[in-house]
């Protein structure tokens, strides 16, 4: 009858929309008990390294975060989490740091491969090496927890070879996300966070594959004043996949901004950045690698801080970040952006 078929119909609709919320709540569930690199490996793109001075990566990480070196006296202590999975526990850093200077010498790897980033060594374009960062130069809030950043003024980096313990090479895929400042920038290179040469020289086009953030205008013809989310693939920041500037581009000035690439080693890379506060991710390049960088030489080199070869110039702040194995989905990184935002950064 008429009327049974409408009851029928009700029913459908009825379980259709619990499934729907299902879903969607078992989204959010996973965004708020998940942590990037938890999400990143449900997506099948494993982290083949996690640093953060601010926060765990991983729901169950435990461990400790970074260490400091106090001027004083040359000692030094590992700062670690007030939870399982949760942030930085600044009082240790507070007590440890009280009446001296205190610099970041160690951000440790969370993901157990040893990817520990340290003072930077000497490279082809600073053969003196790099300084640490000063502990205490930036304080933040998440969710009310007082954490400190990695404030990084020019000729401070830091550096490690990741080539035999996880990070991509050769033309292998890779994924690689950094939450970072819009408003501690400037354009001197480079303010990158990626892969690069293992030898710490400018090995040619190809030989890098990094996030680099700043004002730099690398080939000219540049729409404002940035800062940008690039691609430094070595002897070129790419705004999209040539020369030209990729007018889909725009500045992230804001206090807290979340940049991702992504690079398939062969054909493709993509640029994504968003506010890590609210809102969702901007993609502002998706196509083919620039010419001359197919295949991709990745050597595994990790970078934080300056350019491939130690170029050391420039300005920036890194609060987490990670590199992965494979080319992560649009639908992992917009939750590992929706992660970052859910985290509660502020000031």
């Amino acid at each position: 009858s008429t009327q049974s078929t409408g009851i029928c119909k009700l029913i459908k609709d009825y379980i259709l929309e619990m499934i729907t919320l299902t879903l969607i709540l078992a989204l959010l569930f996973s965004i708020v008990t998940s942590n990037p690199c938890d999400i990143y490996a449900s997506g099948g793109t494993p982290c083949a390294c996690a640093h953060s001075t601010v926060r765990a990566l991983f729901n169950s990480y435990n461990g400790y975060l970074y260490q400091v070196q106090r001027q004083s006296d040359r000692a030094t202590k590992n700062i670690g989490l007030l939870v399982t999975g949760g942030h930085a526990n600044s009082t240790e850093q507070d007590e440890f740091c009280r009446g001296t200077n205190c610099f970041i010498v160690i951000i440790y790897d969370q993901t157990g491969h040893g990817n520990d980033l340290t003072v930077g060594t000497p490279g082809g374009a600073n053969p003196r090496g790099n300084t640490p960062a000063d502990a205490t130069a930036e304080s933040i809030y998440i969710r009310r927890n007082k954490v400190y950043s990695v404030y990084i003024k020019p000729g401070e980096g830091y550096f490690h070879d990741g080539a035999r313990s996880g990070i991509a090479t050769g033309s292998e895929p890779e994924g690689i996300y950094m939450v970072t400042s819009g408003t501690h920038v400037n354009g001197g290179c480079c303010f990158d966070y990626g892969n690069a040469e293992a030898n710490r020289r400018d090995n040619g086009a190809a030989h890098m594959d990094a996030i680099y953030f700043g004002t730099s205008c690398w080939f000219g013809g540049c729409e404002g004043t940035g800062p940008w989310v690039q691609a430094d693939l070595e002897n070129g920041l790419f705004s999209g996949g040539s020369h030209r500037w990729n007018t889909n581009q725009r500045a992230f000035p804001d206090r807290f901004v979340t940049a991702m690439s992504k690079n398939d080693g062969y054909k493709t890379f993509a640029l994504k950045g968003g506010n890590a506060q609210s809102g969702g991710l901007y993609t502002l390049y998706d196509g083919p690698l620039p010419e001359g960088y197919s295949p991709m030489k990745k050597e595994g080199g990790i970078i934080l801080g300056t350019g491939g070869d130690d170029s050391s110039w420039s300005a920036g702040t890194f609060y987490e970040g990670a590199m992965v194995r494979g080319y992560p989905s649009d639908t992992t990184e917009n939750a590992v952006h929706e992660n970052i935002v859910a985290a509660g950064y502020g000031f």
